[in-house]
């Protein structure tokens, strides 16, 4: 009999699973000096000191229509939001504290105007809340590895309260669960050594977040961190494991598996450039080519991609992003069909690139030119039609002299010659097999 937590996060991730392709958005007090999310952190910055961001921040070009509408030209299905970040500033209007969006000059609640706008889209919409907090004065100062005045003896922990964090943290959870409507993901941001699992009181937290969205999905850094999966991977995963596993700034080489080698649903978080939150300095953009290519390899290994960006100090999404988001879409829009809804194929890894699949149809993504033709591993008999995705031109298997010693494959052409490919990102081949 399945586990219960395993046939209960395979319901959940069922739409999760079949989207794909969803934008994640870095934004807070840290797009005003521009140098990265976790600035506080690396420079030491004190609270003082960073408290100068708090009484400026007035993105007065913010506009989550035009994000909104970014995202569904790009492809992208859902969508996930920094409610909270490291640093403990919130884009929401909590009741829980003072440092929050509404108490800036812009003086408005940044998550419900984000969540209006990406579901008129019809984009599914999700919050990320950082479960460390740098602004709390119940969180460890001194004695964490991560906190801005670690080591800093004029920052002791003595007289902090975890116990108060805890129950500050879980409110807030808990008002994004319940003023804001229907969230369909959630995502915890992060655990690292002994700071995991029952350290946030994690079984309390997720009975709590299940008891009031029951279907909302969420990941399982509340046990791990990026670079970790946790019990996820078990075959009996705790009841805080997660829906799906998240790694980092790196696609797995053979995907995610659990110990018995059955898929489990992951998704791989990216940069467009080298940063999550604005980095005006930041110029080392990843290419449109780079980014249909990351995303047709995590589908092809049965992942999900969430592509992230990260808006300036005004609001907007930097012109260098939009642009590559845009050349996905004008991919994706002729393309998507081997993109939604499938995973990885029955076939191997073919030399040229690689396939997706959904039922009997098979998407062969053709990287990389040959030099007269491209050989399928797929038998001629077994296949009822090909059609190139971009336009459903007809494509007729070919039978060349110097291939028919090549048994059990088909063979064909795209144009004259099979070069130049009529898309250099990624030409997509749709097969159709026939009905067993």
């Amino acid at each position: 009999m399945q586990n219960q937590i395993i046939k209960e996060r395979t319901e959940r991730t069922k739409w999760y699973l079949h989207d794909r392709f969803g934008m994640f958005i870095h934004w807070g007090l840290y797009a005003i000096p521009a140098r990265g999310e976790w600035i506080r952190n690396q420079e030491r910055i004190p609270e003082a000191e960073y408290m100068k961001y708090f009484n400026e921040f007035n993105p007065v070009r913010y506009d989550p229509r035009q994000w909104a509408r970014l995202a569904k030209e790009a492809g992208m299905k859902y969508v996930v939001l920094t409610s909270k970040h490291h640093d403990g500033f919130c884009l929401f209007d909590s009741a829980l504290t003072d440092y929050k969006s509404t108490n800036t000059p812009y003086g408005k609640d940044i998550v419900r105007e984000y969540l209006d706008a990406f579901r008129a889209e019809g984009i599914k919409v999700g919050l990320y809340y950082s479960i460390i907090d740098w602004h709390h004065p119940d969180y460890p100062h001194c004695s964490d590895q991560n906190h801005p005045m670690r080591g800093n003896p004029d920052y002791p922990d003595e007289g902090r309260n975890f116990d108060n964090y805890i129950k500050y943290f879980h409110g807030q959870v808990k008002e994004l669960l319940t003023n804001y409507g229907h969230i369909d993901i959630m995502w915890f941001d992060f655990s690292y050594g002994e700071m995991s699992g029952e350290k946030w009181k994690a079984t309390e937290l997720i009975k709590m977040v299940r008891s009031i969205q029951p279907w909302i999905v969420v990941d399982n850094r509340l046990e791990a961190s990026g670079s970790s999966y946790g019990s996820i991977v078990s075959e009996d995963p705790c009841i805080y494991s997660g829906d799906f596993a998240s790694p980092e700034q790196m696609i797995p080489q053979r995907g995610i598996t659990d110990v018995n080698g059955k898929s489990i649903p992951w998704e791989s978080c990216i940069t467009l450039n080298d940063h999550w939150g604005y980095c005006a300095a930041d110029r080392h953009y990843k290419t449109p080519k780079m980014i249909i290519r990351a995303l047709v390899e995590c589908v092809s290994k049965n992942g999900n991609m969430i592509l992230n960006v990260g808006p300036d100090a005004m609001g907007e999404i930097p012109e260098e992003s939009a642009e590559i988001l845009r050349e996905v879409g004008r991919w994706m829009r002729r393309n998507s069909d081997s993109v939604y809804g499938c995973g990885e194929a029955e076939f191997a890894k073919p030399e040229w690139g690689r396939y997706t699949q959904n039922r009997n149809r098979v998407y062969a993504h053709i990287l990389e030119e040959d030099m007269n033709a491209t050989i399928l591993d797929i038998p001629q008999e077994r296949i009822d039609k090909i059609r190139l995705l971009r336009d459903r031109s007809e494509i007729i298997p070919i039978k060349p002299w110097n291939v028919v010693s090549m048994a059990g494959q088909t063979v064909f052409r795209i144009g004259a010659g099979n070069f130049p490919l009529p898309d250099e990102s990624d030409t997509v081949v749709e097969i159709t097999l026939k009905n067993d």
